[in-house]
């Protein structure tokens, strides 16, 4: 029996697999949204590093048991698996998407959400952002391998990719629709999942604005399938 989602509700899922170093930063970005209607699922991939107990630190510190929800996965079951979870537990209108290494802009959420409220007729938004390795650019950067209106379907149309998947917000009927990233592709799960809301009818849309912000370090994931130097995730 499917529950009817919270109104208003942003459910912000954070992937989280050994960011001891970046987990309180990733956080604390969410802490200082402008929009404060949201909750926080955490969703940690068999860490076996200190995260855990950084983030259990940081819902204590802040208060937030009633907001912030921590599921540790009993065994590592990888990125597309986590999110799915994520997603299963989330309660709101909206789901945001976030990994545990980045950060996003304060206003995030309230744009992304301003937005889909008034374009009902688009369920996905992403948004530009800029990489960073230690602080983030006075001047940030925005990406050009993205694309925007019609141009992001006739580009998953000829198999490219044009949607940071890590800037990502949905409403949560997507995922009650269509399911989460599929497991069977490592590397490609955020494409596969841009491409399955695509051909189930949704419209996906990107937003100019730079809302997030991309860490680049020696352990990010993205590096094991499109090696350094590339922005990607």
């Amino acid at each position: 029996m499917l529950y009817p989602r919270v109104p208003g509700l942003v459910s912000v899922v954070i992937s989280n697999f050994n960011n001891e170093n970046y987990i309180q930063a990733c956080l604390d970005s969410i802490l200082r949204q402008t929009y404060r209607e949201w909750e926080l699922i955490i969703v940690d991939d068999a860490s076996t590093d200190d995260s855990v107990s950084r983030i259990n630190a940081w819902i204590a510190a802040h208060s937030l048991e009633e907001k912030a929800l921590l599921h540790r996965m009993p065994r590592n079951v990888g990125f597309a698996g986590v999110l799915t979870t994520g997603y299963y537990l989330s309660r709101g209108e909206f789901i945001a998407v976030q990994d545990g290494d980045d950060l996003s802009h304060p206003e995030r959420l309230e744009k992304q959400v301003q937005y889909l409220q008034s374009h009902p007729e688009i369920s996905v938004v992403g948004s530009n952002y800029t990489p960073f390795r230690d602080q983030i650019p006075e001047q940030p950067k925005g990406q050009t391998w993205l694309r925007y209106g019609s141009d992001i379907r006739r580009s998953y149309g000829l198999g490219k990719h044009c949607v940071c998947h890590g800037t990502v917000m949905f409403r949560g009927v997507v995922f009650d629709t269509v399911g989460g990233p599929t497991r069977k592709i490592r590397g490609a799960e955020d494409y596969e999942f841009v491409v399955k809301c695509i051909n189930a009818k949704y419209e996906v849309e990107n937003l100019r604005d730079i809302l997030y912000y991309y860490r680049q370090h020696p352990a990010q994931r993205s590096l094991e399938f499109f090696g350094r130097g590339n922005s990607r995730k």
